[in-house]
């Protein structure tokens, strides 16, 4: 397939995406900062060039001779102010696909989110063609829609570019705890409580053979929705539960609720165990139809079981001692405030009806 560079390589994505380009054949070129860990590409053929992807100058060098581009880097975090994360996700990717532009490249595949599309009604799906709601007040949002703005508008340009957007993304190999720490910290027992709300989880490997797909066969302009199966927060715990044998959290809480105990923990000094951007994205529906990539890309995931099974797998091969350490059980004062706010919602719901 010719010289491809890929940028954010040593992320959960990109380095299932770098397996799968050497796999195709490509001779691949990734991008690494200095401090980069590059374990999980281990027996992997590629040529490192250090840059940053916000650096013009590196840039344009590691884009010489290159046919395709796989822009990859970014932040997920839920946690960094909104100008870090303008600064990394469309900053960076303005200077990547301009190069691209410039070096006159055969396609450009970018890493979006669905969170450039926006979260979905209460209750329900959306896709592709949804107009935006909003940002939320969520920085991530707000910079991965910008993100998109931005590729769009150099797509107009003449940048053959195709975007996907993968939802949620969940199997081993996670080193950096970016969307499997929800996992990790259910089976530490470090989410007491919780608020409605719903989310579509997909497989990191067949995230990678999306990106293919699009590169392959997508339409210039477009972008595919890359998900699987949608759940709630109630069924994805319960799944959890099962498979790790971890007790569920025990208190569900409305949202003002949930987001003025995030805002209490905020006002402490240390860490914080939640923070009001975390229960406001936790609280809205990211659930989503994958009609149009089964239909334009072929894509096919693969059983939503099997993922869930492998990530709670992982993590209790890596997290063992921690494990034995928190236990498998609630703690009583939880498990008895759970109930007592389960007796509640039933009384409001019978006195209501």
């Amino acid at each position: 397939m010719g010289r491809t560079l890929l940028t954010g390589a040593t992320g959960l994505i990109g380095s299932r995406l770098a397996a799968a380009l050497v796999a195709r054949g490509d001779e691949l070129r990734i991008t690494v900062r200095e401090r980069s860990r590059l374990e999980r590409l281990e027996g992997l053929d590629y040529q490192a060039v250090t840059c940053d992807v916000r650096d013009r100058r590196a840039v344009r060098r590691a884009m010489r001779g290159i046919d395709r581009v796989f822009h990859s880097a970014g932040s997920t975090s839920l946690r960094a102010p909104l100008e870090r994360m303008l600064d990394v996700n469309v900053e960076g990717t303005r200077v990547v696909l301009e190069e691209a532009l410039r070096a006159g490249v055969q396609r450009a595949t970018m890493t979006s989110s669905v969170a450039a599309v926006g979260p979905a009604e209460a209750n329900s799906t959306t896709d592709e063609n949804q107009s935006y709601p909003g940002a939320f007040g969520i920085p991530y949002v707000v910079s991965k829609r910008e993100a998109e703005v931005v590729a769009l508008r150099l797509a107009a340009r003449g940048l053959p570019l195709v975007l996907v957007c993968p939802t949620t993304v969940f199997g081993p190999g996670d080193v950096r705890r970016s969307s499997t720490d929800v996992v990790r910290r259910f089976m530490l027992r470090r989410l007491p409580a919780y608020v409605d709300g719903g989310l579509n989880i997909v497989d990191v490997e067949d995230v990678a053979r999306g990106h293919l797909l699009a590169d392959e066969i997508g339409t210039v302009g477009e972008r595919y929705i890359l998900g699987n199966r949608n759940f709630t927060w109630d069924r994805l715990f319960a799944d959890l539960g099962r498979l790790s044998g971890v007790e569920p959290p025990a208190i569900k809480l409305p949202v003002t609720a949930g987001l003025a105990l995030a805002r209490a923990f905020e006002a402490l000094p240390g860490p914080t165990p939640v923070t009001q951007v975390e229960v406001r994205i936790a609280s809205l529906w990211w659930t989503y139809r994958n009609t149009k990539a089964r239909r334009e890309l072929g894509f096919r995931p693969s059983p939503h079981e099997e993922t869930l099974e492998s990530t709670v797998q992982w993590y209790l091969e890596r997290e063992r001692s921690r494990l034995a350490h928190s236990g498998m059980r609630q703690p009583l004062g939880l498990r008895i405030a759970g109930g007592a706010t389960r007796r509640v919602g039933e009384v409001v719901g019978w006195v209501r009806r």
